[in-house]
């Protein structure tokens, strides 16, 4: 799964990544964590045109009583995400580059958790493939919120977590936005990333508490035996 992750990169490697047509203006999230509002890109309606949007992690489908759902719907299995009701009409309908540059997981050290920190070997930023949807019920108004999909971890992460969050290579950031995509040729982007481009480490326990977001939370924990 994936239930914290960061967004640190400058403005600038995000807009020629994602094709944007301004540069964002985006203070550094350290510990982005669900119900909180991150930044996604998706295509204005059907033009080919892309717009980076702020929403609510945490899917609401158009159907649900009301958005606390959300809290429970943050990832979406990749081998089912075309058959769930909470997400299949946003997998045909309603996909999205969710921006980041590293995602937290929990490697078991005996009765302790230690978290670690995944990114590119460059640092640089990179897209979970993404769902997004808007709910119009209640009295707040309409509220447009997102999911990441997830897939079976590649074997760098296997140890720590047996699945991740699907990455897309920029090669593949044009056919997972396109409405006209194929559901076969969608799936097969939901794959493990290669290992061989990644980089794992251990980082301060300070990202367990959502109320810390600040750069002691991607900042590499020095171990003892890292000393010798």
């Amino acid at each position: 799964m994936c239930g914290r992750y960061s967004l640190t990169s400058p403005p600038e490697a995000m807009r020629r990544l994602f094709g944007l047509d301004t540069t964002p203006n985006l203070p550094p999230r350290y510990n982005i964590a669900p119900t909180q509002l991150a930044p996604v890109v998706r295509l204005v309606s059907a033009a080919t045109k892309r717009e980076l949007v702020s929403l609510r992690w945490g899917l609401v489908p158009p159907w649900a009583k009301d958005r606390s759902i959300g809290a429970r719907l943050i990832n979406a299995r990749g081998d089912t995400v075309h058959e769930k009701p909470s997400f299949r009409a946003a997998f045909r309908q309603r996909r999205c580059l969710v921006v980041a540059d590293g995602f937290y997981e929990w490697r078991a050290e005996g009765k302790v958790k230690q978290p670690m920190r995944v990114t590119l070997k460059d640092g640089g930023p990179f897209a979970f493939a993404g769902l997004w949807e808007r709910y119009e019920k209640g009295p707040e108004g309409p509220l447009e919120s997102f999911a990441i999909i997830t897939t079976d971890a590649a074997a760098l992460i296997a140890p720590i977590h047996d699945r991740m969050p699907v990455m897309l290579d920029a090669a593949d950031h044009e056919s997972w936005l396109d409405p006209a995509a194929p559901p076969d040729r969608l799936s097969a982007l939901l794959q493990p990333f290669p290992s061989e481009r990644l980089h794992v480490y251990a980082v301060s326990p300070r990202v367990n508490a959502v109320r810390n977001d600040d750069e002691a939370c991607v900042a590499p924990l020095v171990q003892q035996a890292d000393l010798f």
